[in-house]
């Protein structure tokens, strides 16, 4: 699966925060992962290569100012995004100096973040051009709106399009019957339950008899966007 818009390691050790900016970045097509403490974190860096941290200060271990400044010493650039509930002047003074790239104080507002986010990227030159969803020959284009099989365009609807590009953002990972309504529908779909094996069952007719099926069923679980 091609993560065109590019990687993003989440630190911080609050549950709740961690999930919400996991679930905002992986909509906006990042590839992520998270960490929960700052040795944990200075691992994810070697193997994950981000191309953005999201970090938080107050952390069980090191602090976040502490990880910067080992990554900084160890000859790490990768750009840092502080995501802290210490908003005095010095502290961002501080993390400014030490090697960060920008400062937001908690409560923070997810949009706030990705665009944030994004401008870092941009100034990194990354995902810059790119817009698109490669899960073996289906493509999906987001900036064109086109999703292909191959030679064939394949027509969509609205909402065939968001769950799509759900299952492609998250290829490669079950996810539940409840993930996908609550990311698709929001729960308001003024339906039956089963609206999620209806639009499966759309795309598969749509998708899968161009090639080898790539929306698999996980028994008692979901589905998943994968070869088999």
């Amino acid at each position: 699966m091609e993560r065109v818009a590019g990687r993003v390691l989440v630190v911080d050790d609050e549950e709740n925060i961690t999930f919400l900016l996991e679930s905002a970045m992986q909509h906006f097509g990042f590839d992520v992962r998270v960490a929960t403490t700052g040795f944990e974190a200075l691992k994810q860096v070697e193997r994950f290569v981000p191309d953005v941290v999201l970090l938080d200060v107050m952390l069980p271990d090191l602090d976040g100012f502490e990880i910067v400044r080992r990554l900084r010493r160890d000859g790490q650039k990768v750009p840092v995004l502080f995501l802290t509930a210490r908003d005095a002047v010095d502290d961002k003074v501080r993390g400014l100096t030490l090697g960060g790239d920008d400062y937001v104080t908690k409560p923070f507002s997810l949009e706030e973040v990705v665009a944030r986010v994004q401008v870092i990227l941009r100034r990194q030159g990354v995902g810059s051009g790119a817009s698109k969803l490669v899960l073996a020959d289906l493509e999906m284009d987001d900036d064109a709106h086109i999703v292909r099989r191959g030679e064939h365009v394949i027509p969509l609807s609205p909402t065939e399009y968001k769950l799509l590009r759900y299952l492609l953002v998250n290829a490669g990972r079950v996810l539940t019957r409840a993930q996908i309504l609550d990311h698709v529908w929001q729960y308001d779909f003024g339906g039956q339950a089963t609206v999620v094996e209806t639009y499966i069952s759309y795309l598969r007719k749509k998708i899968d008899t161009l090639g080898p099926p790539l929306i698999q069923t996980v028994r008692g679980v979901g589905y998943s966007a994968r070869l088999s």
